[in-house]
């Protein structure tokens, strides 16, 4: 039984290692243009207080609506077009803390 607890333990957490990685890698491939730089206003990265107030301001389900339709500058889906919702608020939640 310990044996199978060891086994899961390590499975889950390379599970969430990927999963991340997943999200990281989707950051780089298809928001990192705009948003690492603030480009058109775009909320930057780590900018912690900026995404605070957008999520205070609209919530979660408004900002992944925002994604989905576009929003100024950003196309819709944000340039990541095989995104689900799942994936674009794991996405503001990685450019609101990339250290989390």
């Amino acid at each position: 039984m310990r044996r199978f607890i060891a086994l899961f333990a390590v499975a889950f957490a390379v599970s969430v290692h990927a999963a991340e990685q997943r999200i990281v890698d989707t950051y780089k491939r298809a928001c990192t243009v705009c948003h690492q730089a603030g480009v058109a206003g775009a909320p930057k990265i780590g900018d912690e207080e900026h995404w605070q107030k957008l999520l205070d301001e609209k919530g979660m389900a408004a900002m992944v609506e925002s994604v989905r339709n576009g929003l100024n500058a950003m196309p819709p889906r944000g340039m990541c077009f095989d995104c689900s919702d799942d994936d674009y608020k794991a996405l503001i939640q990685y450019m609101q803390n990339p250290e989390a």
